[in-house]
């Protein structure tokens, strides 16, 4: 398991990530887009969200930081667009995480499987902290 910090942008995302990765001297991120994602009809995507950044991450000196761009008509906070990241491939740990996390916090999203992992789920916690906890499907690139 691992925790690592998640960054969220208004619309330029990508121009925050190609920057970091040129300050910070890492190899070009892999970027993937909210227009990547497998089509679900209940849920049309927008045409203003296909190019997007769903989803990217940095290796900065060894420490993972992950970024994506908030959804259309999703809030956006400078200052509270920081989340933190924690990821594994223990289920049981997860969810006993996550549960303890859920106590006096808010629930953004329970844990569910998704096309990218095996259980994701998002939650506030007492303490306002944003979590996002993630059940690796396999070692990814992303």
């Amino acid at each position: 398991m691992a925790v690592d910090v998640y960054l969220n942008f208004n619309g330029n995302c990508r121009e925050a990530v190609e920057f970091y990765a040129e300050v910070f001297g890492t190899e070009q991120p892999r970027i993937m887009t909210f227009g990547e994602n497998p089509p679900n009809p209940e849920y049309p995507l927008p045409e203003e969200a296909k190019n997007l950044v769903m989803h990217a991450r940095l290796n900065i000196d060894g420490s993972n930081v992950m970024f994506s761009d908030t959804f259309p008509g999703s809030p956006f906070t400078v200052g509270n667009n920081i989340s933190l990241a924690y990821h594994g491939f223990d289920e049981d740990k997860l969810k006993a995480v996550f549960n303890r996390l859920k106590e006096g916090g808010t629930v953004g999203m329970e844990l569910q499987e998704t096309f990218w992992a095996k259980l994701y789920g998002q939650v506030t916690d007492k303490f306002g902290v944003i979590w996002q906890l993630n059940v690796n499907n396999e070692k990814s690139a992303y």
